[in-house]
Order: C-alpha cells, then sequence, then structure tokens
C-alpha cells in the first residue's frame, strides 16, 4: 500500500486528504478504525518518540499525544501502591507489565491533556496494557504488533471503531523531509541525533553530581521535547515526564505551565486528594475534573454548597495555599529539559519551586552566567549540551 485515502485533513472542510510515500510502501497497516489526520501526525511522532525511549533506556516506553505534542511519555518503571491510585489503575486485580506501567505513567501524569489521547507503545501490546487501555477515552494506540487477545480487547472499544494501527519497527524513513506551507516546499535533514546517558557530559555548575537515574530522567526530558511543538521545557522524575510545557512564545511561560502540571501531580499524592470521598457513581472524566478544580485555584467550583454534593460524599476542607506549599516542598530530584537556552534565571527560580535538582539544556545564551548563578545558589546540577531541539 502506497497510499491511504483519509476522510479529511485537520479540518472537515480540508479534502481531499490522504497519507503516502513517493517510494516503496507505506510501514503501516491499520487493523481498526478509520485513522484521521490528526491522528496520524500524533501516531507517527509518538511512535519516534518512544522508539528513542526504548533505544535510550533499554525499558519498554509509552507516550500520550493530544494536538501533536505530548501529554506525557514514560518508560516502564514499576508503579507504587500510591501511582497506582492516582492513576486510577489500583483496582485491577492483574500483573502489570513493563509496558502497561509505562503507559499507566504516561496517561496519569497530566490525566486531563490525557483525555482522547492517541497511544504510542515502543513494544508489542500485551493483555495488560490493552486492558489500560480499554477503560480510557482514547482515538488509537500505534504499536509494533499486538497479542491476539489485546487486540480483542481493543477491537472491542468504540463500538469496533477504535483506530488500531500497527507499525512496522524495521522503517527506516528518507534522510531529507519535506513539507508544504502555504504552497511553498519546506525541506530538511531529518533530526537524527541520538540522546543517550552520555549526551550529558558537559557539566557547567558546581555540583557535577549528576545520578544514573538524573542521567535517564535527563534522557526522556530531551528525547520528549525532541517531539514536542517548541518552544517546550519538560519536568521529569522516576522515569516519567510530570509536567510539559508546550507550543509557548515565552520560554518562562513555557516553564511556568510545565511546573505547573507538575506541582498538580505532586499535589494528587497528597494525603487532602487521596483522601477525598467521591460519590459512588462518579465518571472517570469527571473525578479528574474535580481534582484538578480542587488542588487549583477555582477550588470553590467544586466545595459551594450545592456542588460538592454531586461530586463527594463528605464535603472536603479547603486545601490552602499554605498547605499545598508546605506539601510541594517535600518534592525533591526532579530533572528539567529544554529545548533552547534558558535566557534568565527567572525559569531556574520557577524550576527551584518544583523540587529540580537536575538541569539539561543548550546553552548559549547571553546570560548563561546568571542562569549558571542561579542553580549554583540551589545546588543543582545543570548540563549544557549544546544542541538546540526545536520541533515544528
Amino acid at each position: 500500500m502506497k497510499e491511504l485515502e483519509l476522510k479529511y485533513g485537520c479540518n472537515p472542510n480540508q479534502k481531499p486528504s490522504r497519507i503516502y510515500v513517493e517510494n516503496g510502501e507505506l510501514p503501516i497497516k491499520v487493523l481498526s478504525g478509520k485513522p484521521g489526520y490528526i491522528n496520524f501526525l500524533d501516531a507517527f511522532n509518538g511512535w519516534q518518540l518512544v522508539r528513542e525511549l526504548k533505544a535510550a533506556t533499554g525499558l519498554s516506553a509509552a507516550t500520550s499525544f493530544k494536538h501533536v505534542s505530548p501529554a506525557g511519555a514514560a518508560v516502564g518503571l514499576p508503579l507504587s501502591d500510591i501511582e497506582k491510585k492516582i492513576y486510577w489503575v489500583d483496582d485491577m486485580d492483574m500483573e502489570f507489565t513493563p509496558l502497561a506501567n509505562a503507559y499507566a505513567r504516561a496517561r496519569g501524569a497530566d490525566r486531563m491533556s490525557s483525555f482522547g489521547d492517541f497511544i504510542s507503545l515502543s513494544d508489542v501490546c500485551d493483555v495488560a496494557t490493552a486492558k489500560i487501555i480499554k477503560r480510557e477515552v482514547s482515538d488509537g494506540v500505534i504499536a509494533p504488533g499486538y497479542e491476539p487477545e489485546a487486540l480483542e480487547i481493543l477491537k472491542s472499544k468504540k463500538s469496533g471503531n477504535y483506530n488500531i494501527i500497527e507499525i512496522d519497527p524495521s522503517y527506516v524513513p528518507q534522510e531529507i523531509e519535506k513539507k508544504q506551507v502555504f504552497g511553498i516546499t519546506f525541506e530538511q535533514g531529518r533530526n537524527e541525533l541520538k540522546i543517550d546517558e552520555d549526551f550529558f557530559g558537559n557539566i557547567v555548575t558546581e555540583n557535577k553530581e549528576l545520578t544514573k537515574q538524573a542521567k535517564i530522567d535527563l534522557a526522556i526530558s530531551m528525547i520528549t521535547l525532541k517531539y514536542t511543538q517548541s518552544n517546550s521545557v519538560c519536568f521529569v522524575k522516576d522515569g516519567q515526564a510530570i509536567g510539559i510545557g508546550a507550543g509557548q512564545q515565552s520560554r518562562i511561560h513555557c516553564t511556568r505551565l510545565a511546573g505547573q502540571k507538575a506541582d498538580n501531580w505532586f499535589l494528587r499524592q497528597s494525603p487532602q486528594v487521596l483522601g477525598l470521598s467521591f460519590v459512588d457513581d462518579i465518571k472517570r472524566a469527571d473525578r479528574d475534573n474535580a481534582i484538578d478544580l480542587y488542588i487549583g485555584e477555582d477550588y470553590m467550583d467544586v466545595l459551594r454548597e450545592g456542588a460538592w454534593q454531586n461530586i463527594f460524599k463528605v464535603k472536603p476542607e479547603v486545601f490552602t495555599r499554605e498547605a499545598k506549599r508546605e506539601w510541594l516542598d517535600k518534592m525533591s530530584d526532579v530533572t528539567l529539559g529544554s529545548d533552547a537556552f534558558f535566557p534568565f534565571g527567572d525559569n531556574i527560580e520557577r524550576a527551584h519551586k518544583s523540587g529540580v535538582k537536575y538541569v539539561a539544556q543548550p546553552g548559549g545564551s547571553i546570560r548563561d552566567d546568571n542562569v549558571i548563578e542561579t542553580c549554583n545558589k540551589y545546588g543543582m546540577v545543570m548540563s549544557f549540551t549544546g544542541i538546540r531541539l526545536f520541533h515544528h
């Protein structure tokens, strides 16, 4: 198959639409559903991301994509009991495989953004992973293969219309890539930069102690940024992205956005949130939205009289700003990657509030000395990679 006709492009009025290759055959098989233009953009970007995460870490990897940027990305490290609870998989009586762990982490880090995601998996989709996917609102999945039982589980989603794509893992694209804007063709060499633990050797801060886990987390942050719409920054903790700021014009806005998402991830592990008692029939998306409001500035939307009774069995106490700050001060050993240099130390100041200890960025700003000085103030370790990772 050299080409696949699509229903429409980015929007229903954009017709005709197709994907195709100029030479050879498409490296995919559509096993179920009818993936659209944006589905394929998410699928192909996500597949590259998880393939590179697997190559860099040797661990199974998964990503949750929305609108051509990852909402989450992770490798298959074991889940703690608290992580199982905040990712809503603690009720699943099964053995969690590394791939299932990876997707639970990728989906669970930012559940608001991951709602209706397109999933990419580094390995053959197994039954445990399919069971997690089955219960989530998702547009589709791409993987190098599917166990027969896993495929049947996935085919049952959306009344048999769930998008399932199988990709040939041996496929190698051409070295030159092209796209058109306004009828004009752009051409560039593919970004084949290899990112691994050795990528972070140029440490420019006084503290130069980069742990093995920090190297893994920095690799995850950088590979995630490689497929995130720029400007972008990525906070990572223990093998998973916990906050991604994408597509902002200002880097400090990226850092604030990603930092807030990282904070929300940690606040969900607080006793105040873990102790919330939801009504029995609440839907998963409504529960996620309620938690997001409860830990944010609009908490009265779910605590006001007449509203809380539809969400909680018992009215929660207000999670005060002071109590949230006290909990967030316990967050530590977080890593932060940036796809381009930090122009000011304010990015580091904001990162510090979210427990960042390890930083990787290209360097090259005229204010590098200020950024380094700010890192030194907090005992952070910062690596200059010398490589920009813009993605558009």
